[in-house]
Order: C-alpha cells, then structure tokens, then sequence
C-alpha cells in the first residue's frame, strides 16, 4: 500500500519540477537485492523541449525576467551616471558610517527590504530619502562583499521586481577601484 503511494508520488514529483517539457519519458523498472524482494521505481528521463534544450524548473516567481545579473564596477558607475538605476545599499546602517557609501546609493538596511520595497511611494520616500524603485524599474542591490545583497535581489524577485541585479563586489570592490583611481 505505502509502495503504491510513493509511486503515484514519484509520477507527480517530476511534472512539478519541469516546466514546458513535451513530453516526460519514464520507464518502470525492477530491482531485486539479495534476499530477493523485487522493488518497482519509476525512472524519469527530460524530454526535450520545443526548443531542444532541457528546461529545468526555476523557483523563483519571476517568470522569463533577467533576473539576478552581476552588475560590474564600470557598468554600475555608468548606471549611477546616467541615473537609470536605483543603488539601494541593503547593509546596516553603522556599516555606512563605519565604512563608507557608494555615492546615489539609498539604504534600505536587509532585514527591511521585503516591507520597503512593498511601502506606498511617499512612505519610502520619508523613510529612506529616495524615490521607489518600479516594479519594472532596474535595481542595484549592494552591500559589503555581495552576500547579502543577493539575499535582497531574491527578496525583491520574489515580490515581482523583474529587473532585479546586484553588485556581487559591494562597497570593499567599489572602495578598491575608487581608490585605485584616486592615484592615478
């Protein structure tokens, strides 16, 4: 009984974690150990897609957006230049005292960004001093080393901001390459 219903979940399992695959080849097969019980398991090959690749299930509520792209230092500076982005700085607050800020960056402190990023307009105005970011508005997560600031752009993807990236250098990359520039 228990058998049946692990194999009628094992028929259901991959169906979840493909999507757009025509269609799902699968084989049952028998196995038997060495007292010779026979145990039936149900083996699942992708198919291949329309397309002839293999599309594997993304988690995400994103759906086809490019989510979760790096952002260089020279692309990031010629964001902040033309204004096309907002840089939103998901470290604490004492960080930015403590080390520095990259410049037209707003901070919206980690553990804050799932509720910011969900505020009315003017409310996060008040709170954060920046104008919000659009749903389809390009975000620059950033931080110290780029951990959490990947933390913030699966944040954000998660409540439908599809175009998403971040700074996987954060301040000590930015602080590095501004300081290089400074001597020469």
């Amino acid at each position: 009984m228990a058998l049946n219903s692990c194999l009628k979940v094992s028929r259901i399992i991959p169906r979840v974690l493909y999507r757009n695959v025509i269609p799902l080849a699968c084989a049952t097969r028998t196995l038997t150990n060495s007292l010779g019980t026979h145990f039936q398991f149900v083996q699942y090959t992708p198919a291949l897609t329309c397309r002839g690749t293999i599309q594997w299930r993304n988690f995400s509520s994103s759906k086809g957006t490019d989510v979760g792209t790096d952002v260089s230092y020279e692309q990031l500076k010629q964001l902040l230049a033309a204004g096309t982005a907002s840089v939103i700085d998901v470290r604490e607050p004492w960080e930015l005292r403590e080390y520095g800020n990259i410049p037209g960056s707003m901070n919206v402190p980690l553990g804050q960004v799932s509720n910011a990023l969900q505020l009315k307009p003017e409310d996060f105005k008040e709170k954060y001093g920046g104008n919000m970011p659009s749903q389809a508005g390009n975000i620059v997560f950033t931080c110290l080393a780029g951990v959490r600031s990947k933390t913030a752009l699966d944040a954000a993807a998660s409540l439908g901001y599809s175009n998403v990236q971040h700074y996987p250098g954060g301040w000590q990359d930015w602080a590095k390459h501004e300081i290089l520039q400074t001597k020469e």
